[in-house]
């Protein structure tokens, strides 16, 4: 058992996930199953927890090409840990409620992909993985067996495959230009924009988001457990790696893009999110505002900002995946999905109601909670580099934050509703969601034991996420924010309405695409088409005798030519009509003198052809 246990670091950890999901239709949909999920869980946490610093696991392709499938250092080890972390909670909370063995297979796939992708320490190790985890956890979707989930998993697939194809060929030119395929940042040049295209589409970024909100509310309940994780956590690791504090210049001037576009996330999320009745789909833009933050502070590109980012990386991993699980809870003993249909449900599901109140209070940044610690972290990162309206854009973000997590629990846990029956979730679900709860108190009691793990540990320690002003400032802040709900609810309260994002726009032009390829595209092709065959018709006709063909296309000329000058133009009309019916009459016999002839004549003229080219070109 030891010597397992000590050969474990040696393997990547998506590995064995890879083939735990390669055994999982072996097992049947009973107990076994269960205990084979809850082993492997722990198997992966085991193998994560047990890798060294600088370990790699190197595989030669070629005579001086390898591909690096483990390199763990501060910034991936981090990654690696969480991700195990809550794919196991992700995996105990499935225990009851998944019934198909390929919901499973998906999820631990995306699961292997997403921890293959953090400690890739090449950059096509890091797209092979890529890949996977879009086709994986489409099947996550899909699996939810509905018209609107497979139309919703087809748009996912076609970012996902555009961001990919972004993504590898920035790769590939960063490849071309220096020689290297290690991890890093990256070069500019046309490679860096596409790498940065692509790394934005699983990132998020505006206007790249909307397959998240679209595609995350019509996946299944575990499924969507899983997906709001691994993909935008994964980009946000790959822009660490290769964009930490990247500048475009804009009319001369050197322009801190990232960090900008993580402010115009934060908000643009926050204002969608507010207007949201599907529960999933307010957590979903609360997904694209969150990682706003994440991509602000590595966009600042400092120490502290890095440390930011990746410390509200793992924390929002573990309060975004407990309000899945929690409003999936819901969602399975409701069958409701709708703020407007929901209510009541504090004394019938009062452990998800409480796990639920603690994701809300730690999204919102409420001291004592993990979400303030990393999120004062990045905004103190951001007022540090003097960037104000950046700092001014988070706050109102938090203040957006706090009133959509007030209208969440309010709506679904404590307004009335006689009507609703409900139970409690099955136990499994149940465990996730309270040790998943207990992991957001400790890291907001004692920010140390994150601060040890973070990329620059030294610069975090020195970080004071308790000083007393900046506590006090943020109680202000969302007490006020809570009083100003209060006072105007009637504003926040949830209508059953479409709200319609950016992705409104692609939608009409791919609609707008289809009808030209319908309509116009398609009567230019039948035009061509009917002018070709015409065309092969008429050489075929004239074939049959070229000298009988040739008399009738003089005579027809000749009709054309003197009709308004030959009032006897009728005698044309009837030697046309003679010979039309006479066509082809006898093919007259040409000698082969002729013929060779004709050869000799036609091939002269081709040499003098070939010459005057030659000639013309000398």
């Amino acid at each position: 058992m030891i010597d397992l246990i000590s050969s474990i670091p040696n393997v990547p950890p998506a590995f064995i996930y890879f083939a735990g999901a390669a055994l999982i239709p072996l097992l049947g949909t009973g107990k076994a199953r269960k205990i084979y999920l809850v082993v492997l869980a722990a198997l992966g946490l085991i193998a994560v927890a047990l890798i060294g610093p600088q370990t790699n696991w190197v595989f030669s392709v070629l005579p001086g090409f390898e591909l690096t499938f483990l390199h763990a250092d501060s910034l991936s080890l981090i990654m690696g840990y969480i991700f195990a972390i809550i794919g196991a909670a992700a995996i105990i909370y499935s225990l009851d409620i998944v019934k198909e063995n390929g919901e499973l297979v998906c999820g631990l796939l995306y699961l292997g992909s997403a921890l293959g992708a953090v400690f890739a320490g090449d950059f096509f190790t890091l797209y092979i993985f890529w890949e996977i985890m879009a086709f994986s956890s489409v099947g996550l979707i899909w699996y939810s067996r509905t018209e609107r989930a497979t139309n919703a998993g087809m748009r996912y697939i076609i970012f996902h495959l555009l961001g990919g194809c972004a993504l590898l060929g920035g790769i590939l030119i960063h490849y071309m230009n220096t020689g290297s395929i290690t991890v890093g940042p990256v070069e500019s040049g046309i490679g860096y924009f596409l790498l940065l295209i692509g790394i934005g589409v699983n990132t998020a970024f505006i206007p790249l988001h909307s397959w998240l909100p679209d595609s995350y509310p019509k996946a299944t309940i575990a499924g969507a457990v899983f997906m709001c994780v691994f993909t935008t956590k994964t980009g946000v690791y790959a822009l660490a790696r290769t964009f930490p504090g990247a500048e475009l210049s804009l009319l001369g001037n050197a322009v801190p893009f990232v960090a900008y576009m993580g402010g115009a996330m934060c908000l643009y999320g926050v204002i969608f999110a507010l207007m949201q009745n599907d529960v999933r789909k307010l957590l979903s833009y609360h997904i694209v505002s969150q990682v706003g933050y994440m991509v602000a502070g590595i966009g600042i590109g400092t120490y502290i900002g890095i440390n930011g980012g990746i410390a509200h990386v793992f924390n929002h991993i573990l309060y975004k995946a407990l309000l899945f699980m929690c409003m999936g809870a819901v969602i399975y003993a409701t069958g409701k999905n709708n703020l407007t249909e929901l209510g009541g449900l504090a004394k019938k599901m009062p452990i998800t109601m409480i796990t639920c109140v603690i994701a809300a209070l730690s999204i919102s940044g409420m001291p004592g909670f993990n979400g303030y610690v990393s999120k004062g972290m990045i905004v103190h990162a951001v007022e540090l580099e003097g960037m104000h309206i950046l700092a001014l854009v988070l706050i109102l973000g938090s203040v957006g934050t706090f009133l959509s997590f007030l209208k969440l629990t309010y709506f679904a846990f404590f307004k009335r509703n006689d009507g609703i029956k409900a139970k409690e979730a099955p136990l499994p679900m149940l465990i996730a969601m309270s040790v998943t709860a207990s992991l957001c108190v400790v890291l907001g009691v004692y920010p140390e034991l994150l601060y040890g793990i973070l990329p620059y540990p030294e610069v975090a320690l020195h970080y004071h996420a308790y000083a007393f002003g900046h506590t006090i400032g943020t109680l202000e802040l969302l007490m006020m924010t809570a009083v100003g709900f209060l006072a105007l609810q009637f504003v926040f309260s949830p209508h059953d309405r479409i709200t319609y994002d950016i992705d409104y726009l692609y939608r009409k032009a791919g609609r707008g695409f289809i009808w030209f390829c319908e309509q116009p595209l398609v009567t230019v092709a039948n035009f061509f088409d009917k002018s070709l065959l015409k065309l092969a018709d008429a050489i075929v006709w004239f074939s049959r005798n070229p000298t009988a063909a040739s008399r009738i296309m003089v005579v027809m000329v000749g009709a054309v030519v003197t009709r308004p000058f030959n009032p006897a133009h009728t005698q044309y009309a009837r030697d046309l009509e003679e010979l039309k019916r006479m066509y082809p009459g006898e093919v007259p016999r040409v000698a082969i003198g002729t013929g060779v002839l004709l050869a000799l004549v036609l091939f002269t003229l081709y040499l003098i052809v070939y010459l005057t080219h030659g000639v013309l070109w000398m």
